[in-house]
């Protein structure tokens, strides 16, 4: 089953679908397309097998925006296998992706985010 990430969803913030992922401390995440995310947003990196980086597997931590397909994570990723994409996809068919999962409760502006309607 491949994971399909929807450009405008009703449910916000929404996981998106990473294409990159530095080393370094803070790492710095690229996204597929925008993610709409706010600085402060608490995110879970999701790196099935076959990417590489396999150490960032469900970690989290929170985000500062840097662009609208670009964030850091609080994460040191200096000494993690490079992030890669794979060739042929792993038997999961999985992508690697982000989802959020909290927020910096001294924000707390992305819970009352409604989307609809469009």
């Amino acid at each position: 089953m491949s994971v399909l990430a929807t450009q405008f969803p009703v449910y916000q913030p929404a996981m998106r679908i990473v294409s990159s992922i530095t080393n370094g401390s803070p790492a710095l995440v690229t996204t597929t397309f925008d993610h709409q995310y706010h600085t402060g947003l608490i995110v879970r990196l999701y790196v099935p097998l076959g990417y590489g980086m396999t150490q960032a597997n469900q970690k989290f931590g929170s985000i500062v925006v840097t662009g609208d397909t670009t964030f850091t994570i609080d994460l040191d990723t200096t000494h993690f296998d490079a992030f890669i994409i794979p060739v042929t996809y792993p038997n999961s068919y999985q992508s690697a992706t982000v989802v959020p999962i909290g927020e910096d409760n001294n924000i707390v502006t992305q819970a009352t985010q409604n989307v609809l309607p469009y």
